[in-house]
């Protein structure tokens, strides 16, 4: 199914071909015209892409067709690649002149001559066989279509808290349940009732409303949900559980042993009436749920563990004498349509165009009854008016498909193939993440742009608002779940049958080394690898580019086989690696956009050659807490946009990370011994700075970073957070401020001030000095969101809070004194805040719409 990619990929090369760099580039080694035939034969058989990917799965030789296609073009990427990097080598040498003469020595086989020679001899191979291609094309009779006509009309971004009235027809199977779990039963033993179901039933959705209800909260004392999925081993289990418990010293569990996690969870539930969530269970082995049920069960009366499942065997493993089975059955024609109208139409919308309504209802009598199938299938009409599009979805051949119990839903597939090109790219690379796993806007905007997934940003707009437009575009299609904005971040999860889908539409380009998967694939591209063991049975191919490498990871030896013969790498993640150092030659590796290193800490240096990695986007070196130093030359990494730092520096020379003149995202963590940050800083392009336990820093030139929109300050307590402002404060783009464990902050520092224009969120946490907020607080009119929380001296917020008309939520979690003052319509000061419509306080553990 990888060749659904293919015309994406297309665009992305062709996009590249035309750029300045490249085309001053070829006509300086005299290929401009090899390099113009290549652009021209590439564009015909882009033409015939998107009707070959719709007719892939009935032509064995088409596919065959579409694999050569894809070699070529890669190599074809590889050639415009290296123009690119040749371009900021000599940039480099032009700017710094010759930066060290291990740089020299590296790029010495880029001698004129040799360059232009080999370069043209790779051009020519190609347009032999981009020739070859073009004109095979004609005997698979397909028709041009030269561009993407597909696009994507977006909805308004909402939160991922389970709204009761945003689920349809599910009413009384919460009540059912919710009954089943509040009832006391006539024994100790410890009480199961499972949902079971066919995927896309709302399972979880189901299993969250009941979880969030009133009832369950004054039924249980301590509530637990965990995603389980088919990790259903003991050691695993019982740290997820752990984790979704209450946690007060903030305890890492990863380093517990099994036993220790045994006593700790005992401990926690001791004497406690619980609810414990196992959602989405596979497992069939009655052994390993009596291992667990061991453990939790404490013969505390009403104890209940609320399981959801596709698979009965699943529930006759944990039934007792005690346990409840309930069956979910699929929606009502009437709650099904009633649910696609809302997906497919804004309000009322559905009442202009009756005859797309009476298409709809066929459309709807095709999804089963299944929510998660009438919701996609909808959301890929919204906005579309056109009565031939809605019939041809109705109309498709592959509704004729059967879902069997791990297979594609058909709705989902069809609502895929309605995806423009650009994000089924983006889409296919979910299959690279283990199920169930909550992923970063921040964490896939990286990989998606060293991918070249993204396309080029609109003006003052950065990559990573590009890739938050792409999440929320699959959002609006309904492929993504559990959405959480947390203003400079967000987060999202797939449902099971989406992350199926997307391993389905991946198969042969992204593939997951697991125990299920043990080998990978020649053509593959991008691996995952999920166990230390499966290392040695992998062939790493020269073809990749990028590789996801398990935890753990202590096999220098592979390390040095893939950098040696992958030398087109454009990701190497290297996450909690069990390496001192890396080797020298990982320079080489020319193409290298995104090196993730984090929480590798046996790690102590890594080798200068780091810094001849001129294409390198992404360093990420975060909790790598026995790196002595960053590597010297770090100034020529003049494509770096995002640097994660942990060292034992006591500062960072002036002329290093102060001159990188693209980076965007700087975040410097448990850097104990920092104590300045560059005074002659010049990041004139920096949105992002994170300062995250730095104990010693002491000073950082906050006037000197114009640019910023996001700044996190967290447990920095010497930092000097006022600054001389003279008689004017500065102007400021900052929309996201975070102040948090700064024993130091006595009021707000009034340089903030200087974002009055821009500030819409702004959190303080764990300020056990904050006494005062200044008066010029309300000048901040653009606040959406005000939190305060564990500031127990704050006493008062200032007069005339009713100017901040955005602010739409506050908080006031673990403020007792200020709460009993603004306490809704009770409070001495309510009024004040009264216009919020949402707070946040002690005696709630969700948000309270407050305005009538």
């Amino acid at each position: 199914m990888a060749e659904s990619l293919l015309f994406s990929f297309a665009e992305s090369v062709l996009g590249k071909l035309a750029t300045v760099v490249v085309q001053e580039a070829s006509l300086a080694l005299g290929v401009h015209s090899e390099l113009q035939q290549m652009t021209e034969s590439m564009a015909l058989i882009r033409g015939v892409l998107s009707d070959a990917e719709q007719k892939t799965p009935q032509s064995s030789a088409l596919s065959q067709w579409l694999r050569q296609v894809k070699r070529v073009f890669c190599d074809a990427e590889d050639i415009v690649d290296d123009f690119e990097c040749e371009a900021l080598r000599k940039h480099v040498v032009k700017t710094y002149g010759s930066c060290s003469r291990k740089v020299s020595r590296f790029f010495s086989k880029s001698n004129p001559a040799v360059y232009r020679l080999r370069m043209a001899h790779h051009i020519q191979d190609i347009n032999t066989r981009l020739t070859k291609l073009a004109s095979q094309r004609t005997l698979f009779a397909l028709q041009v279509i030269d561009r993407d006509t597909r696009v994507v009309h977006v909805r308004k971004m909402t939160h991922s808290h389970v709204n009761p009235s945003n689920v349809t027809g599910r009413e009384h199977d919460r009540n059912e349940i919710i009954k089943l779990l509040v009832q006391d039963g006539d024994c100790q033993s410890l009480s199961v009732i499972s949902i079971v179901g066919m995927g896309g039933l709302g399972k979880t959705t189901l299993a969250k409303l009941v979880f969030n209800d009133t009832n369950i909260d004054e039924c249980f004392q301590l509530k637990m949900w965990v995603c389980v999925s088919n990790d259903f081993e003991l050691r695993n289990v019982l740290i997820k559980i752990l984790n979704s418990a209450p946690n007060p010293t903030r305890e890492n569990f990863n380093d517990f042993e099994t036993e220790q996690l045994q006593i700790r969870l005992r401990e926690t539930l001791e004497g406690q009436k619980f609810l414990l969530v196992l959602d989405d269970v596979w497992n069939e082995d009655p052994e390993k749920w009596d291992e667990l049920k061991e453990i939790i069960d404490l013969n505390v009366e009403g104890s209940k563990v609320l399981v959801t499942t596709r698979s009965r065997t699943v529930t006759a493993t944990m039934r007792n004498k005690s346990s409840n089975l309930y069956l979910l059955g699929c929606l009502s024609e009437e709650d099904s349509l009633s649910l696609f109208v809302k997906y497919a139409f804004d309000d009322g919308e559905e009442k202009k165009h009756p005859q797309l309504l009476e298409i709809g209802k066929e459309i709807v009598e095709k999804c089963g009854g299944l929510p998660l199938a009438v919701k996609t299938v909808g959301s890929s009409l919204f906005s579309r008016f056109d009565k031939k599009e809605w019939e041809s979805i109705r109309d498709n051949e592959i509704w004729n498909l059967q879902q069997n119990e791990r297979g594609i839903l058909p709705a989902l597939k069809l609502s895929y193939d309605q995806l423009p090109s650009y994000l089924k790219p983006c889409f296919a690379s979910f299959s690279l993440f283990p199920e169930d796993t909550s992923i970063h806007c921040s964490h896939i905007s990286t990989l998606w742009e060293a991918l070249g997934f993204l396309p080029p940003p609109k003006e003052s707009e950065s990559m990573m608002e590009v890739a938050n437009h792409l999440v929320h575009e699959l959002w609006s299609r309904s492929f993504l779940s559990d959405y959480l904005d947390y203003g400079s971040d967000s987060s999202f999860t797939l449902h099971d049958l989406v992350h199926d889908l997307a391993t389905y539409i991946a198969k042969g380009e992204f593939e997951r080394i697991d125990l299920r998967n043990k080998k990978n694939s020649e053509n593959a591209q991008h691996l995952a690898f999920m166990e230390n063991n499966l290392l040695a049975q992998a062939f790493p191919h020269k073809g990749l580019r990028s590789v996801c490498l398990p935890e753990g990871m202590n096999n220098e030896a592979f390390l040095i086989t893939l950098v040696s013969r992958c030398k087109y790498l454009r990701v190497l993640e290297l996450c909690s690696c069990e390496l001192e150092s890396l080797p020298y030659f990982i320079g080489k590796l020319k193409h290298l956009r995104y090196h993730n290193l984090q929480c590798s800490e046996k790690l102590r240096r890594l080798p200068d050659s780091v810094c001849e990695l001129q294409n390198l986007q992404t360093l990420n070196l975060s909790g790598c807490v026995e790196l002595q130093e960053l590597p010297k030359g770090i100034r020529n990494l003049i494509s770096l946009r995002n640097l994660v730092i942990t060292t034992k520096q006591v500062d960072f020379p002036d002329k290093d990370i102060a001159v990188l003149t693209s980076l965007e995202n700087l975040y410097i963590c448990y850097c104990h011994n920092l104590e300045s940050l560059f005074n002659g800083i010049q990041l004139s392009t920096l949105k992002k700075l994170s300062l995250f336990e730095c104990e010693s820093l002491k000073s950082v030139p906050f006037h000197a970073i114009t640019n910023l929109k996001s700044l996190v300050i967290c447990q920095c307590p010497k930092l000097e957070l006022s600054m001389s402002l003279g008689s004017q404060i500065p102007d400021s783009k900052l929309k996201f401020v975070y102040l948090g464990g700064l024993p130091q902050l006595v009021t707000l520092p009034q340089w903030i001030q200087g974002s009055a224009n821009s500030l819409q969120f702004l959190l303080i946490e764990g300020c056990i000095n904050l006494k005062e907020f200044p008066d010029w607080l309300v000048t901040l009119v653009y606040l959406k969101l005000l939190s305060i929380c564990s500031c127990p001296n704050l006493l008062s917020l200032p007069d005339n809070m009713h100017q901040l008309t955005n602010l739409q939520k506050i908080d006031m979690t673990g403020c007792p004194e200020l709460w009993k003052k603004f306490k809704p319509r009770v409070g001495q000061d309510w009024y004040k805040i009264s216009h919020i419509k949402h707070v946040l306080n002690d005696d709630s553990e969700n948000e309270q719409e407050l305005s009538e």
